[in-house]
C-alpha cells in the first residue's frame, strides 16, 4: 500500500521522432504532483501542481538544462530534472515518489546507471536527485506506460502537448488515454 502522506510526482516525456535525433527534434517533458495517491493506477488524490515544457537544447535560451538532441530518452530525464527543481523550490520536506515509466530516466537520474549521451543533463538530474535527496526521503518507482494509470496518462498528456507546442487541455476537460 502506498504512502498517502507521500508527494507523488508523475513524470513522462514525448519525441515523435525516435530515429536520427538532432537537436532540433522536437521534445517535451511534463510532471503531475498528487497528494493522496494510491498509486493503484485509478486515480485516486489530487493534483496540485502540474509543468511541461519542451526539451531545450540551445545553451543560450531559458530553460536548457543539458540536452544535446530532443529524444524520448532527454525528455524522459527532463521531466525527472525538472521535477527535482520543483521540490527544491517549493522547499518539500516530506516523503517523495518520482513515479515514471522509463527505467532509464529513474536510472540514471538517480546514479544507477551512467549516460552514455546527453552527459550534461545526466549529471544535472544526479545532482538534482542527490539533492532533493538530502533533503527529504526520495524514492523512484517504475509506472507501466499507456495502462490507463490516470496520473501516468496525464504526465504523458503534459508531454506530448509541450512536444507538440500546444497548451494542456484544462484537468477538468482531460481523459485519460486523450493525448
Amino acid at each position: 500500500m502506498s504512502d498517502l502522506s507521500a508527494v507523488h510526482i508523475y513524470v513522462d516525456g514525448s519525441c515523435e521522432e525516435n530515429r536520427n535525433v538532432t537537436a532540433a527534434t522536437p521534445a517535451g517533458w511534463g510532471f503531475a504532483v498528487v497528494v493522496g495517491d494510491t498509486g493503484l493506477g485509478r486515480g485516486r488524490g489530487d493534483i496540485v501542481h502540474e509543468s511541461s515544457g519542451p526539451v531545450v537544447t540551445d545553451s543560450g535560451r531559458a530553460g536548457f538544462i543539458g540536452a544535446e538532441v530532443g529524444s524520448n530518452n532527454t525528455a524522459e530525464l527532463s521531466a525527472v530534472a525538472h521535477a527535482l527543481r520543483w521540490v527544491l523550490e517549493t522547499a518539500h520536506e516530506g516523503r517523495v515518489v518520482i513515479r515514471a515509466d522509463s527505467q532509464y530516466a529513474l536510472n540514471v537520474a538517480s546514479g544507477e546507471w551512467r549516460a552514455k549521451k546527453n552527459r550534461a543533463l545526466a549529471e544535472r538530474a544526479q545532482a538534482l536527485w542527490q539533492e532533493v535527496g538530502g533533503i527529504c526521503e526520495l524514492l523512484g518507482e517504475h509506472v507501466r506506460a499507456h495502462r490507463g494509470h490516470r496520473w501516468n496518462e496525464r504526465a504523458d498528456h503534459l508531454a506530448f502537448r509541450a512536444m507538440s507546442g500546444e497548451d494542456p487541455l484544462p484537468l477538468q476537460f482531460w481523459k485519460p488515454g486523450n493525448r
